[in-house]
């Protein structure tokens, strides 16, 4: 879902999800340190309260603590602090009558302080225990002060204080937002700035963005001027295309049309068949220039996986050959066709390759001329590449005339032809990753069409 929303919500998130994890991270070690730290301050407070509680018996010899000490025992941080004094012989001094005892008691030195936890009234308690040497009543012995705090008013304590540290750093996270938001939304102003130029234009206007944008911005921009520049010279070339279409189409609409008129004012039956023949004849031509503007609009399209097939490309010549053989030999002229035994195979358009073959025969009936007597036609593979050469005895074609020849609605010479056979061969080999070309002949035009082999 962000991969294709809001680019402010993508860049949004993208930046401020590390910082959140990492906030989580920190929280998380914070309160643990903060925890054992807070246990520390606490144990600390209560050896305070413990000595504290020792000096003050020492000195009222039992009879009572100092204000001090019991502001420190109720103000106590953890919660407050309860305390048991025993004197020389274990006898009870002051404080709570039953102290907690340790489950463990430990064997280190009786003078050093012992904190252990233990149950007090049914609640977990932290416990300090520590002795001393004092005179009591002129008795010197060993006095022992137990002072403990619940172990749950220290854990409220501590967890107020994270708390706290949760809401600083929430309100610090939700500034960062804040500003993350408004400050990518900043950012971006000037791909809305571009989008509000773009948006402004017409339909017509498919010149060079020249707007100032950011570095990053800049491959965008380029693409957008290359596809601007790509779309207009497809526009240009198709107007182009259209207008000379137009043209082309005329004459042969025209010369049906005149044919019409002339057979229905025909006085005779002979100047009627004259009439319908010449007819025909028209309607066929302009057949075959619409026929061929179509391939050279589909031509146009661009080439699609699915079209292309791996065939052996002598089934093509062949195809193409029978077809257009029987309108050659029916003009008199001798027609040759020279197959290799093994297959040729190659990956295209069968539909194209055999209009492009047809179009090579075409063009050299159209324009040999009256010294056309003879039409050859070879097949064969030069290691990854099939040449296919058209060979005529007619009216000769040099390669110096390649760029006139392969233009659309262009003509060497005045001829039934329209001028767009050979450009029509010449896509389809560019279509297919081949080339065509005009060779080099002591009599008449030879073509040949190249086409990469499959292996």
């Amino acid at each position: 879902m962000i991969r294709h929303g809001s680019l402010r919500l993508r860049l949004f998130i993208l930046i401020l999800t590390p910082l959140v994890l990492l906030a989580i991270l920190l929280g998380y070690w914070r309160y643990t340190v903060a925890q054992q730290t807070a246990q520390e301050l606490f144990d600390d407070s209560l050896l305070s309260a413990g000595l504290a509680i020792s000096r003050d018996v020492a000195i009222s010899e039992g009879d009572a603590l100092s204000p001090t000490t019991r502001s420190l025992i109720r103000d106590a941080s953890g919660g407050e602090i309860f305390y048991h004094v025993t004197g020389p012989g274990g006898i009870y001094v002051t404080g709570y009558a039953y102290p907690p005892a340790s489950a463990n008691p430990s064997k280190q030195d009786a003078y050093q302080p012992q904190f252990f936890e233990a149950v007090y009234r049914d609640e977990p308690v932290r416990v300090l225990k520590m002795t001393e040497r004092i005179t009591l009543d002129n008795l010197v012995g060993d006095a022992t002060v137990t002072a403990w705090q619940r172990i749950a008013d220290r854990n409220a304590f501590a967890n107020e204080l994270s708390i706290r540290a949760a809401i600083l750093m929430g309100i610090l996270l939700t500034t960062l937002a804040i500003v993350v938001w408004f400050g990518v939304a900043r950012g971006l102003r000037p791909l809305l700035d571009l989008q509000d130029a773009i948006d402004q234009r017409s339909p017509d206007d498919l010149g060079e963005i020249k707007r100032p944008v950011p570095f990053e911005v800049r491959g965008i921009v380029q693409t957008l001027n290359r596809l601007f520049g790509q779309v207009e010279q497809s526009i240009n070339a198709h107007q182009v295309f259209i207008s000379e279409a137009a043209h082309q189409l005329r004459n042969p609409a025209a010369a049906v049309q005149s044919m019409a008129e002339a057979l229905r004012d025909a006085q005779t039956d002979s100047d009627r068949d004259k009439r319908i023949v010449e007819l025909v004849a028209a309607a066929k031509n302009s057949a075959t220039v619409a026929e061929q503007l179509l391939s050279l609009e589909r031509l146009r399209l661009p080439t699609h996986q699915d079209q292309m097939e791996t065939i052996d490309f002598r089934s093509v010549v062949e195809e193409a050959c029978a077809e257009m053989g029987v309108h050659i030999l029916a003009k008199g002229i001798e027609f040759e066709v020279t197959m290799p035994d093994s297959p040729i195979m190659v990956a295209g358009d069968r539909v194209f390759l055999t209009e492009a073959i047809k179009n090579l025969l075409d063009n050299s009936m159209k324009h040999g001329g009256t010294e056309l007597t003879k039409i050859l036609v070879v097949l064969q593979r030069d290691r990854d590449t099939a040449r296919l050469s058209v060979a005529d005895d007619g009216v000769g074609l040099s390669p110096d005339q390649s760029d006139a020849a392969f233009s659309r609605f262009s003509q060497l010479e005045p001829s039934e032809g329209s001028g767009l056979g050979l450009s029509i061969v010449s896509a389809v080999a560019q279509r297919h990753g081949g080339q065509v070309s005009i060779n080099r002949a002591v009599q008449g035009a030879s073509l040949t069409l190249e086409l990469p082999v499959v292996h």
